[in-house]
């Protein structure tokens, strides 16, 4: 008997997909990131960036699946806009006082990271 393949297997696929080309864009940009900041504690505030921005596209990525259909794309873009935006807020304030990153080179990597993969997102 051949393996199942209806519309209840292709989401795993997609996923997977979604979440390697996030996860290849995100160190791709650590990577050039990496080399722009070259500050004591730079790398580590890149990284970490890096870091938390995957998480949050991942759980964007998570949220909006389970939002279903694409009659709710405005709404899907809505929710990840707002995640995104306070994962950043929230972020800007965990490095100024608790992690103690150098605060440039952690917001512009996780600013620049968020949307590098917000603009890949449609196109995968």
């Amino acid at each position: 008997m051949a393996a199942h393949s209806g519309p209840a297997s292709r989401p795993v696929p997609t996923a997977v997909r979604v979440l390697a080309v996030t996860l290849v864009v995100v160190v791709g940009a650590a990577l050039l990131l990496s080399l722009l900041f070259k500050g004591p504690g730079d790398a580590q505030a890149v990284w970490t960036s890096a870091a938390v921005a995957f998480g949050v596209q991942c759980l964007a990525f998570a949220i909006a699946a389970h939002m279903g259909g694409k009659n709710n794309v405005t709404a899907k873009m809505g929710t990840g806009f707002l995640l995104r935006f306070l994962a950043l807020v929230v972020y800007a304030v965990l490095v100024a006082t608790v992690l103690k990153l150098p605060l440039v080179a952690a917001l512009v990597s996780i600013a620049a990271i968020l949307f590098l993969t917000t603009l890949v997102e449609p196109l995968i």
